[in-house]
């Protein structure tokens, strides 16, 4: 008589299944791991024994420590886990990412860290890629003690990891260049998240000397160079996130306050898309009364006539998910910076009175 089947409660294990049917341990692992060692026959009677206990098959948590592979890659950011979702430019790059190396077999983890490390610390993965995370704070630390092959994305190098990322300061230099070439000598900025507080709203001096995201400080830097280099000043205000409706109050907010800007730098065309809405709320002609230029050139900024700085964001990450695969196969760390450039449209179209007088 067949051994009865486990008590209610116990999981069932794959010794069950070979008691059940009289056969090795080995015939039951073959079942799954190595149908190829066993007749059709025996194998279905395997299969229909484990369905009948209730077996579900080896647990892949053991079978990948024995291997010493999870054949997972952990993306973390120090942000909601919404934000991968809502933020367009985020999208496209984890799609790249995630079609690079599904062709060897691999999957992407989200690890949204806004509150811990833990996420990161308990994560069972082969591997980082550093999405976005604060220059010297507890979570990006938390990766490196890892000592796992690991990927910064628009991040400062660290020793022993790769970096990916794009020329932040030559495009963001060109889209300031360009406004004060057409006469505009007030510029408002609306930026990125300068802190994992997200405070939002006018940054003061103070608070801009401490940025600790390496995008954000850098086109800031940028911008104030080919700003100060025309005489030009420059308002600047942190988006809280990276929507449009957080856009859109951040320029409303900042044309009340300095109606003598006449251009915005916009640090995302998610922003600038904010921008546009403002500008239409206030009776802001576009390019005529306000010019605006974004950053990252989606797919949908063509359709708004957006002048912008376009980046290869699904090139991005191909190149990270080719970087991750190089140190899993044992390469050494590289150092990659994709080229950007300033793609003019309508928003920015036509020459302001006084060009060059530095007045409007």
């Amino acid at each position: 008589m067949p051994p009865a089947k486990p008590s209610p409660g116990r999981r069932v294990t794959l010794r069950d299944v070979a008691a059940r049917l009289g056969v090795s341990l080995a015939t039951v692992s073959n079942a799954y791991n190595r149908p190829d060692q066993l007749s059709p026959e025996l194998r279905e009677r395997v299969l229909g024994a484990a369905r009948e206990l209730g077996y579900g098959g080896p647990d892949p948590l053991a079978r990948s420590l024995r291997r010493g592979r999870t054949n997972v890659i952990g993306v973390v950011y120090d942000a909601p886990l919404e934000y991968a979702f809502a933020d367009p430019a985020a999208a496209l790059f984890l799609g790249a990412v995630a079609h690079t190396l599904q062709e060897r077999g691999l999957s992407l983890l989200l690890l949204a860290s806004p509150h811990g490390t833990r996420p990161v610390q308990t994560a069972s993965v082969d591997g980082f890629v550093v999405y976005c995370a604060a220059g010297g704070g507890e979570l990006l630390g938390a990766v490196l003690g890892r000592g796992l092959p690991t990927v910064l994305m628009d991040q400062a190098p660290q020793p022993g990891t790769s970096r990916v990322g794009i020329d932040d300061a030559g495009g963001a230099r060109e889209a300031a260049r360009h406004l004060t070439g057409l006469g505009h000598r007030h510029l408002g900025v609306l930026s990125l998240e300068l802190s994992p507080e997200r405070r939002g709203g006018p940054v003061p001096p103070e608070r801009e000397a401490h940025v600790v995201y390496e995008t954000t400080a850098t086109r800031l830097w940028a911008y104030r160079e080919a700003a100060g280099g025309a005489g030009a000043r420059l308002f600047v205000s942190e988006a809280a996130q990276n929507t449009p409706d957080q856009g859109e109050r951040l320029a409303r907010d900042l044309l009340a306050a300095h109606p003598e800007v006449t251009g915005l730098l916009c640090m995302s065309d998610v922003l600038a898309q904010g921008g546009l809405r403002a500008a239409q709320a206030l009776g802001r002609r576009v390019p005529e009364d306000l010019s605006l230029v974004g950053f990252d050139d989606l797919p949908s900024s063509a359709a708004l006539n957006l002048s912008t700085v376009w980046q290869p964001t699904t090139g991005k990450g191909a190149r990270v998910g080719e970087a991750i695969l190089a140190l899993l196969d044992g390469d050494g760390p590289e150092d990659v910076t994709l080229p950007t450039r300033l793609v003019v449209r309508g928003t920015t179209a036509g020459v302001l009175e006084g060009a060059g007088s530095g007045e409007r």
